[in-house]
C-alpha cells in the first residue's frame, strides 16, 4: 500500500530548472513511487493537486516536497535524497574561482569583460533592470525571461533604438549571434540566410527545413513574440533588419511571426523594401502561407531544390472520436496548427486562442477541437518551460488519451541546446501508453536537426516505435492530423 508524505518548507529557494533535477534524483530512489520538489506558486500546486497529492495551505515562497512511497519505510532515505539533492544544486549554483571579486552588476560586468551581447534570464520582475543596465554599458540585450510587462518592453526598446543596440526578446527563446546559438537553438551550419524572429519555435522551424535542404544560416535575431503587435510597433524588427542588411555573407533574410498586427506587419514590409538584402516574411495569419511554404520559398529565392521532408513511422489510421486535441510546447508551432486546422475543422479552442470567444479555462478542458501551448507565460510562472521539465504536458496527454472525444492527438517535439536531453525518454512510453487506451492516432512535428544534441533521427524514431506518425514539418503534421480527424489518409 502506497503512502504519501507532503511537507512546506517555508522561505527555502531554489529555481524551477535545478528542483525538476532534484525531482527526478529523488524519483530514482528505491521505495519512491513518485517524487515532486517545487515552489509552492499556484500553478504547481495546482499540478500537485491533479497528480493526488493533499497540500496544506502554503505561499509562492515555500518549497514543497510531495512524495508517494511504497510504504512507510521508504521515507527516511526518501527525505535523506530530497536533502543531498538540495544541497548538490546549491553547490552546483554557488561553485567557481572567487580569487577576483565578481562584478556586483550586470554593466560592471560588461564593462570588465567588455561583452558585446548581454545575456538576461531573470524573473520577469527584474528583466528591466538588468537589460538597461547592460543597454548602458554599450551592449545588446537578449531578454530570454518571460513575464515582463508591455510597457518595460517598449521602454528598452526605444532605448536601444535611439543608441543604435539590439533587444532580442522579452521571451526571446532562440538566437543564433556570431555563429553561436543561444537559448533553445538548433546545431546548423553557417551560410548566406539570415532570420528575423518574432518566434522562438517558428525560428526553430525555419532552421531545421533550411539544414535539411542544405542551406546554412549565418545569424537569427530573436526580437520577441510581442515586438509585431501595436504596442511595441517593431522597433527590435527594424534594427535586427539592418544588421543583417549590413552582413555582406548574407543573401536573403526572412522574417518569421505569430500572427502580427497588421499596419505593424505593414509598416515592416515597407521599411524592409528599402534595404539592400531581399526579404521573405513568413508571418503567420489566417490568409497567410506557413512556415514550411514559405521556405520553400525562400529556397527557390536562392535557387535551392525543395526536398522531400522526411516522415517516420507507419502513417496512423482513424479509430473513432471527433475532436483534435494539440498539446505543444512552442507557441508559434501552435498558432500555426491552429490557423491550418481552423480552415478545415472550425473553432479551435485555446489558451492562446485565434480569438477571444475561443479562450480556455484555467482547467485547461473543453468539447471539440482544442490546442494547449504548454509554453505560454500563464504556465510557466514558477516551473521551467515545457521544453525543459514536459511534466505537465504528459498530465494532459494522459487524460485526452483517455477522452473518447479524442479523435487524433497532435504534438511537437522541439530540439537543440537547452531543451531536454532526451524527449522522446518520457514521450515515447507516454505515447505507448496513450495508443494503449484505445489506439488512438498521435501525430508528432519533430523539429531539429541531424546535429542538435538529441539527434533528430534518433529522437524521431523513438517517437515512431511508440507508434506516432512524424514528420519533420509542423505544417504537414497538422494536416495529417486533420486529414485523420475527417477519417481520410494521405
Amino acid at each position: 500500500m502506497t503512502v504519501e508524505h507532503v511537507e512546506i518548507r517555508p522561505g527555502a529557494y531554489a529555481d524551477s530548472v535545478a528542483l525538476l533535477q532534484v525531482s527526478r534524483d529523488v524519483a530514482a530512489t528505491p521505495g519512491v513511487a513518485a517524487a515532486q520538489v517545487a515552489m509552492a506558486t499556484d500553478l504547481n500546486l495546482e499540478v500537485l493537486a491533479g497528480m493526488g497529492f493533499t497540500l496544506p495551505p502554503a505561499s509562492p515562497n515555500d518549497m514543497v516536497v510531495a512524495l508517494r512511497l511504497d510504504d512507510e519505510a521508504a521515507l527516511p532515505a526518501a527525505l535523506a535524497a530530497v536533502d543531498a539533492a538540495l544541497a548538490a544544486a546549491r553547490k552546483g549554483s554557488t561553485s567557481g574561482d572567487t580569487t577576483v571579486a565578481a562584478p556586483r552588476t550586470t554593466g560592471s560586468a560588461l564593462r570588465r569583460a567588455g561583452g558585446g551581447l548581454a545575456l538576461v534570464s531573470v524573473p520577469g520582475a527584474s528583466a528591466l533592470v538588468e537589460a538597461m543596465d547592460a543597454l548602458d554599458a554599450g551592449s545588446d540585450v537578449m531578454v530570454f525571461s518571460d513575464n515582463v510587462p508591455v510597457e518595460q518592453e517598449l521602454a528598452m526598446k526605444q532605448i536601444a533604438r535611439s543608441r543604435g543596440l539590439l533587444v532580442m526578446g522579452p521571451d526571446c527563446g532562440t538566437a543564433v549571434v556570431g555563429g553561436v546559438g543561444l537559448g533553445f537553438a538548433n546545431t546548423t551550419e553557417p551560410g548566406r540566410v539570415g532570420i528575423v524572429a518574432a518566434s522562438g519555435t517558428g525560428c526553430q522551424q525555419v532552421l531545421a527545413l533550411l539544414d535539411r535542404a542544405g542551406v546554412g544560416v549565418s545569424a537569427a535575431l530573436g526580437v520577441g513574440g510581442r515586438d509585431l503587435s501595436t504596442a511595441i510597433g517593431g522597433i527590435s524588427t527594424m534594427t535586427a533588419l539592418d544588421r543583417l542588411d549590413a552582413d555582406p555573407s548574407i543573401e536573403q533574410v526572412i522574417v518569421v511571426s505569430k500572427p502580427p498586427a497588421p499596419e505593424v506587419a505593414a509598416a515592416v514590409e515597407e521599411y524592409a523594401a528599402g534595404l539592400g538584402t531581399p526579404v521573405r516574411f513568413a508571418l503567420l495569419g489566417g490568409d497567410q502561407p506557413d512556415i514550411t511554404t514559405q521556405v520553400e520559398g525562400l529556397l527557390a529565392d536562392l535557387g535551392v531544390a525543395v526536398p522531400e521532408w522526411p516522415t517516420w513511422g507507419t502513417p496512423a489510421t482513424a479509430t473513432g472520436g471527433s475532436a483534435l486535441r494539440g498539446l505543444f510546447v512552442g507557441g508559434t508551432l501552435c498558432d500555426e496548427a491552429m490557423l491550418l486546422a481552423a480552415q478545415s475543422l472550425g473553432p479551435v479552442r485555446s489558451n492562446i486562442p485565434l480569438s477571444p470567444e475561443l479562450a480556455l479555462g484555467s482547467d485547461l478542458t473543453a468539447d471539440g477541437h482544442l490546442m494547449i501551448d504548454f509554453g505560454d507565460d500563464g504556465l510557466t510562472r514558477g516551473r521551467a518551460h515545457p521544453m525543459i521539465d514536459p511534466t505537465l504536458r504528459l498530465d494532459h496527454l494522459a487524460k485526452v488519451a483517455q477522452d473518447p472525444e479524442t479523435a487524433v492527438i497532435l504534438l511537437d517535439v522541439v530540439l537543440g541546446h537547452g531543451a531536454q536531453a532526451d524527449p522522446a525518454a518520457d514521450l515515447a512510453p507516454a505515447i505507448a501508453a496513450a495508443r494503449g487506451v484505445r489506439e488512438v492516432p498521435v501525430v508528432v512535428a519533430c523539429v531539429g536537426t541531424s546535429a542538435d544534441p538529441q539527434g533528430l533521427e534518433r529522437q524521431a524514431e523513438a517517437l515512431a516505435a511508440a507508434g506516432a506518425e512524424v514528420h519533420l514539418s509542423n505544417a504537414a503534421a497538422t494536416r495529417r492530423a486533420v486529414a485523420l480527424v475527417s477519417g481520410g489518409t494521405l
